[in-house]
C-alpha cells in the first residue's frame, strides 16, 4: 500500500455535524446495549436461563434489522435531519413503554420497537459523513462516527449494571430514555443536511444499481457479517464471562467492558486515519480479519485458565480488534454505492450485521451453556478466519 497526501479541506460545519451524528447514534446504542447489561440481573439474580436472557438482549437488534433499509431509503429521499430526529423521538417513546412493561414479553416487544426506531441514526449519520467530508478525510471521519457504537456500549457498561442493581429494569431504562429525548431535540434544531451534488448529465448512469455493477458491495456485506460475530459475542457476554468465569464483581467487570469499548472507539479512529493515508481500505480490512482470528483464538485459550487478569487483557485486545473493521467497511460501502444509493446501501450493510448480531444473543448463549466459554470463543474465531478470502482485492468508488 502506498502513502497518499491529504490535500482536501474540510468545512468547520462538517465537524459539528459529525459530533451531532456521533452523539445521536451513541444515544440509540445505549438503548440497544442496555438489555445485554441486564443479563447478570436476569440470569444470575432472577434465574432466567442464559439463552432466554440472550434472546431479550437481542430484541433491540432484531428491531433494527426490520427498518434499517427503510430508514436509509428515507434519508436518500428526504435528507438526514428529520430522519434522525424522528427516529430518536420514537426511540424515547418506546423506551417509556418498555420502562412501564409488566412482564418480559411486553418488554421484549417494546425493545424491538425501540431498536427499530434507533436504526434511523445508522444509515443517516453515515450519509452525513459522506456528504460533508471530502474523500481523503472520510476514513478518519467515519472512524470517529463509528465511535458512536462503542461509546454507547461504554456508557451502558458503566451505568446500566449499577442502575439495574439499585433500581431494577425500569431504573436502567431511564438512562436511554433521557439520552434519546435530548438528542432528538438537539438534532431537530441543530443538524444541517449536507449539500447534495448537482444532478448528473447522465441520469441513467447516476441511478445505476451498484449491486448489479459488481460483486464489491455484496462481498463487503458478507465480510462485515462474519466480523460482527466476535464483536457482539464479546459485548453481549463479556460481563457475564468475567463474573461467572472468574468471580469478578459487577462494578469491576463493567469497568473492563467500558474500558475495552473506549479503546475500541479510539482504534476505529486510528484505523480510519490509516485508510486515508494509504490507498487500500480493503487491504486494511483483510488485516483486521487476520488479527481477529488470532485474538479470539488466544481468548479461547485464556478462558480455560484461572488467570482472570491476563484473560481480561486478552479480552480488551480482542474487543479493540473486533470493532476495527466497521469504519473501513462503512466507508467502502458508501463510496462504492455513490450519493443516490448510499443510504440504502448503508441500510443493507447494517441489516446484514444486525441479523447476525440478533443471532448472537440466543445462539452464542446456548452454545456457551452447552460447551462453555473456551470452546465457544474458539468456534467464534472461525468467523474472522472465513472473512479473509471474501474481502475484495481492490477498493471501488462510484463518484
Amino acid at each position: 500500500m502506498t502513502t497518499l497526501a491529504t490535500t482536501e479541506t474540510t468545512p468547520a460545519l462538517a465537524w459539528r455535524m459529525l459530533v451531532l451524528g456521533v452523539l445521536a447514534q451513541a444515544s440509540g446504542t445505549v438503548l440497544v446495549s442496555t438489555p445485554a447489561f441486564l443479563i447478570p440481573l436476569l440470569h444470575v439474580q432472577r434465574g432466567l436461563p442464559l439463552a432466554q436472557a440472550g434472546l431479550l438482549a437481542a430484541a433491540p437488534t432484531f428491531g433494527m434489522v426490520l427498518t434499517l433499509v427503510a430508514w436509509g431509503a428515507l434519508a436518500d429521499r428526504f435528507g438526514e435531519r428529520w430522519v434522525i430526529a424522528a427516529g430518536l423521538g420514537l426511540t424515547a417513546l418506546f423506551t417509556v413503554c418498555a420502562l412501564l412493561s409488566p412482564g418480559y414479553v411486553s418488554l421484549a416487544v417494546f425493545l424491538v420497537l425501540g431498536g427499530a426506531s434507533a436504526a434511523s441514526t445508522n444509515a443517516a449519520s453515515g450519509r452525513v459523513v459522506v456528504g460533508w467530508f471530502p474523500k481523503r478525510r472520510r476514513g478518519v471521519a467515519m472512524g470517529i462516527r463509528q465511535m458512536s457504537q462503542p461509546l454507547g456500549v461504554t456508557i451502558a457498561a458503566l451505568a446500566i449494571p449499577t442502575l439495574a442493581s439499585g433500581h431494577g429494569i425500569a431504573g436502567a431504562l431511564a438512562l436511554p430514555l433521557g439520552l434519546n429525548l435530548v438528542l432528538a431535540v438537539l438534532c431537530a434544531i441543530l443538524l444541517v443536511d449536507p449539500p447534495r451534488p448537482a444532478a448528473s448529465r447522465h441520469p441513467g448512469a447516476a441511478a445505476e444499481n451498484p449491486y448489479r455493477a459488481s460483486s464489491f458491495l455484496w462481498r463487503i456485506h458478507a465480510v462485515s457479517i462474519l466480523l460482527v460475530l466476535p464483536q457482539f459475542t464479546l459485548s453481549t457476554f463479556g460481563l457475564v464471562w468475567l463474573i461467572s468465569g472468574f468471580g469478578w464483581k459487577e462494578a469491576i467487570a463493567g469497568l473492563v467492558i467500558a474500558g475495552s469499548q473506549f479503546l475500541g472507539a479510539l482504534g476505529r479512529i486510528a484505523i480510519g486515519s490509516l485508510s486515508d493515508r494509504f490507498d487500500s481500505r480493503v487491504g486494511l480490512l483483510r488485516w483486521v480479519g487476520t488479527a481477529g482470528t488470532a485474538a479470539m483464538g488466544l481468548l479461547a485459550l485464556l478462558s480455560a485458565t484461572p488467570w482472570g487478569a491476563v484473560a481480561a487483557v486478552g479480552f480488551v485486545v480482542a474487543t479493540i480488534i473486533s470493532v476495527a473493521d466497521n469504519g473501513l467497511a462503512f466507508t467502502s460501502v458508501a463510496e462504492a454505492a455513490g450519493h443516490r444509493w448510499s443510504g440504502k446501501a448503508l441500510g443493507v450493510q447494517n441489516t446484514g450485521q444486525f441479523v447476525a448480531a440478533s443471532a448472537v444473543g440466543p445462539g452464542i448463549g446456548a452454545l456457551i451453556a452447552g460447551v462453555g466459554f473456551p470452546l465457544a470463543f474458539a468456534l467464534v474465531a472461525l468467523a474472522p478466519l472465513l472473512s479473509i478470502p471474501v474481502v475484495p482485492r481492490r477498493d471501488r468508488a462510484a463518484d
